[in-house]
Formats: structure tokens, C-alpha cells, sequence
């Protein structure tokens, strides 16, 4: 039975994305949402990236546990950016795709709890290792995606204000992350190591092609029409991300590796 909720539009950067930009335009396509909403004239939006190499610190850790962390990851390379999202030390880059999908739960009847909305991701992520791949994942008592209890492929951590939803997934599809998330203690488990689909096939994956089953997947889960977004012509959200495009193409390269530093 079609869906009656409005279509979830998306949109895929094929360039690496500045983490502080596109929490900026997170912000900016919110705000616009809050805006328009009052008139039912919003629209959901997934967006579909990779960022360049960024570790990003969650809401529940203060600037005094994270200095020292802070200071030895700038040393090698990557940018560090404090987030409002859950969850806590974690890394992006390329190599990983990330979501942000910026969902008004309140159009589902009942409105859709954060509680369902982050079991409705993980089940996502789930698929699209277990369809997609032939990867069984394995059940974690620890949000997020598992390979065994000691290795992690996807990881979590949302943000909802007014019922819209910002922040959302990451999943490691090639090898390049792990040499970087080995430099961390990733979301505060220590026993805890990073792995990525291309580490488990034991052969190249090219990002860019998992983008069709994800985005399908997304849509059955959370029971929407996907459409892709035509960005030319999509007023002001079409705008800020043509906008955010252009700033990730002035912005040049990065390191392909960090500079070997010990956890401290």
C-alpha cells in the first residue's frame, strides 16, 4: 500500500564534505524546515556524504575530558569539532558513507519516537550489510552496527528538536577510515576496534555504488517515497546545498593517511 506521507527528498555530495560547513547547513535546512512547517509547505531531506578526515566529540563529553584528545588528533591531520548529537569520540572521513537525514516525525500517526526512529536506522544498516553484502551483522547490547563484539562498521548518533531530526548515521565501506578510528577510543568502548565492508570482502567497494540500495532501503524502513532532489530547482534548500558543493570543491585535498600517533 503506497505510503500517504509526503516523499523524503535526498541528495549525494560527491565531493568530501568540511564537517563545520555541513553542521552549519544541518542548522540552516532545519531552520528553514521550523519555517515553513506552520503551512505544511516543509520538506524532508536525506543527505547522503563523505566528510574530510573529522573527530567529532558528542554532547555528553565536556571541553576539559576531551583536551588532550582534542590537541593529539589536530597533530595528525584531522580536524575536531564538539556536536550536540549523542553518542560520544568518533571519527569521519572518506572511505565512510554518512547520513543526515532531517525527518519531521511528527507527520507519522502516532508521531514516531526517537526510540523507533533510531531502531528504524539500525535496521537499515543491518540490511544493507546482510541484503547488500552477505554480512551477518551481530546483535550488541551498544547502539550501532557490529561485525563481532569487538569490531563496529556503523555507528549512530542522533539529534531531535521540535520533532525534526538532524545528525544520524555513518557506515565504513572502504579500509581507508581504520587507520584513523585507530587513534581513538571510538564511542567510549575500548575493547572496540572499526571495520568496513571492504575489509570483510577482502576486495575494492566503490562508495558511490551502495548510495542506490541505501537510499531504498531508507524508504522502506521508514515507509516513504524516495525522490532525488533536483537541486537546480528546490528554492532555498536547493540553494544552500549547491552552495555547500561549491565551498567543498574550493576547499582542495587531505591527508589519505594520518601521521602514526599512539592512543594516549
Amino acid at each position: 500500500m503506497p505510503s500517504r506521507l509526503p516523499p523524503v527528498f535526498y541528495h549525494f555530495f560527491r565531493t568530501p564534505l568540511p564537517y563545520a560547513r555541513t553542521l552549519a547547513l544541518q542548522e540552516q535546512l532545519h531552520a528553514i524546515q521550523l519555517s515553513k512547517r506552520r503551512l505544511g509547505a516543509h520538506k524532508d531531506v536525506l543527505l547522503l556524504l563523505e566528510h574530510r578526515p573529522v573527530y567529532t566529540a558528542g554532547r555528553r563529553q565536556n571541553e576539559d575530558s576531551i583536551r588532550d584528545d582534542k590537541l593529539r588528533l589536530t597533530n595528525i591531520g584531522a580536524h575536531f569539532i564538539n556536536t550536540q548529537r549523542g553518542g560520544e569520540l568518533t571519527y569521519h572521513g572518506p572511505g565512510q558513507i554518512v547520513g543526515y537525514p532531517l525527518l519531521d516525525l511528527s507527520r507519522y500517526s502516532p508521531a514516531m519516537g526517537i526510540r523507533d526512529y533510531i531502531c528504524r536506522m539500525q535496521k537499515i544498516l543491518e540490511l544493507h550489510l546482510s541484503e547488500g553484502h552477505g554480512i551477518t551483522p551481530s546483535a550488541s547490547e551498544h547502539t550501532g552496527v557490529f561485525l563481532n563484539p569487538t569490531t563496529k562498521i556503523a555507528s549512530i548518533g542522533v539529534q531531535v528538536r521540535h520533532r525534526l531530526t538532524t545528525h544520524g548515521f555513518s557506515m565504513n565501506i572502504t579500509s581507508e577510515p581504520i587507520t584513523w578510528f585507530n587513534q581513538i577510543v571510538a564511542c567510549g568502548l575500548a575493547d572496540v576496534k572499526a571495520g568496513s565492508i571492504e575489509g570483510v570482502q577482502g576486495r575494492p567497494i566503490s562508495l558511490k555504488d551502495e548510495i542506490p540500495a541505501l537510499v531504498e532501503r531508507f524508504g522502506k524502513l521508514y515507509e516513504r517515497e524516495m525522490v532525488e532532489m533536483d537541486t537546480q530547482n528546490e528554492g532555498e534548500i536547493g540553494q544552500a546545498i549547491l552552495e555547500m558543493e561549491e565551498d567543498a570543491r574550493r576547499s582542495g585535498s587531505w591527508a589519505t593517511e594520518p601521521i602514526e600517533a599512539p592512543i594516549a
